[in-house]
């Protein structure tokens, strides 16, 4: 299977599951996002490790490299490899000192805290991007609906009485506005419309 690279894009607060972060990962050098719904001690695990803190104490994460780094164990990518009812699984990919490499199954919020500590690539499988990313519209070619006109709460009930026209607009609108855990439902939404869900 095609694997494509990734990069962090945001993490922010969630604005629909109180206590959660959104995890954005990015296609590098595409358009496709991918937003992940992870837990407030996973995202500051995440943000540790990308504004190279040093909390007092080892965290898990930073005890895990520590003791890899000692036994002489690198970690050489990431992979997320299956999305199984809502939830997205990863694996590491490691070497030891023989060269033998190692594949250790993970949660996808402690791999890519892993990946930002080792410095190590992460990938995703196409098929999984392409049924579970947004694609972001980077030329603005296309004209969206005024801000007042477009209703950003995007819960089911709202959805499902909405045309296929204005839920295109709202997800663009979303997009343009980087409100992709919003965006997703209504992407969600199009694609059950059509099938593909």
């Amino acid at each position: 299977m095609k694997k494509i690279a990734l990069e962090i894009v945001g993490l922010q607060y969630s604005q629909t599951q109180s206590g959660a972060y959104v995890l954005v990962l990015g296609e590098l050098g595409g358009a496709r996002r991918l937003p992940i719904i992870i837990g407030s001690s996973e995202a500051q695990a995440i943000a540790i490790g990308l504004e190279n803190m040093v909390p007092l104490r080892p965290v898990t994460h930073d005890l895990f490299k520590a003791f890899a780094q000692e036994f002489g164990v690198k970690m050489t990518q990431i992979l997320i490899h299956e999305l199984r009812e809502a939830v997205f699984h990863a694996t590491l990919f490691c070497v030891d000192t023989t060269g033998r490499e190692v594949t250790i199954d993970a949660r996808t919020s402690d791999a890519v805290a892993l990946a930002v500590r080792f410095g190590c690539p992460i990938f995703i499988y196409e098929q999984i991007l392409e049924d579970s990313g947004i694609r972001i519209n980077e030329d603005d070619s296309i004209e969206t609906e005024s801000e007042g006109e477009i209703e950003t709460n995007s819960n089911d009930e709202s959805l499902t009485g909405l045309s296929n026209d204005i839920l295109e607009k709202r997800l663009q609108y979303l997009l343009d506005n980087e409100e992709y855990e919003e965006a997703s439902k209504v992407r969600d939404e199009l694609k059950r419309r059509n099938g593909n869900a």
